[in-house]
């Protein structure tokens, strides 16, 4: 049975919809792709599903076609750009859930182009809530014990913050937050305040110590 026009547009702008929903959770944390290329993705893959649809239902009687062999190709399509998204920063890994979003989100549009309405609602607002609320809870769980706020008095010189990075950088630990403030009563020192997360085979006393070995590092409070 031939789709209508107005069944085309209505699984179209769900697609705007449905996608726009992920992008801007994803926009709202300053991902590298967020709101217009969720929405992009989603109906990209959309149309993609109702290309085959139509090329099935109009060449069906001349020859055999499997509607669902264009769509796959958006699958491994969205490998390509989900890796435009990942960013290696030393031994940290960055940009891998916006990746798996991108993924989700052209299935998402696939499903949509098909006519699986509920699937794709209820998948998007699965994401949604994963995306939201399991990072509060992940902070909540992880955080507490990974993440150490640190403060070091060192020089006021340059290059003290790139020896400070690359300690960290080798030893996989990443900064989530450093704050430069001048040292009370030292004009030639600076307070370095780190909030860092640690991997789980590293320990607070191995990166003090290393902290310690840094020439014009004074003292260090955790």
């Amino acid at each position: 049975m031939e789709m209508s026009q107005a069944d085309i547009l209505f699984r179209l702008f769900l697609s705007v919809l449905l996608g726009g929903i992920i992008g801007i959770e994803r926009e709202s944390v300053n991902r590298p792709a967020g709101f217009r290329t969720h929405v992009l993705v989603c109906t990209g893959s959309t149309l993609t599903m109702l290309v085959s649809i139509y090329m099935f239902e109009k060449y069906r009687v001349l020859t055999t076609m499997d509607p669902a062999r264009i769509a796959a190709q958006v699958v491994s399509g969205i490998g390509f750009l989900g890796a435009g998204t990942i960013i290696r920063e030393g031994p940290t890994v960055k940009g891998l859930t916006t990746a798996a979003s991108l993924w989700t989100v052209g299935s998402i549009g696939l499903a949509i182009g098909s006519g699986f309405y509920v699937a794709a609602v209820v998948a998007t607002l699965f994401t949604f809530l994963t995306l939201i609320s399991l990072s509060r809870l992940e902070n909540l769980i992880i955080g507490r014990k990974l993440l150490h706020s640190i403060c070091l008095i060192v020089d006021d010189k340059p290059g003290q913050i790139g020896k400070i990075g690359t300690v960290l950088g080798e030893m996989g630990v990443s900064i989530r937050k450093i704050r430069i403030e001048n040292a009370e009563q030292e004009d030639s020192r600076v307070a370095i305040s780190l909030l860092i997360r640690l991997p789980s085979n590293v320990k607070l006393d191995e990166v003090i110590s290393r902290f310690s070995q840094i020439e014009g590092v004074y003292s260090i409070e955790t």
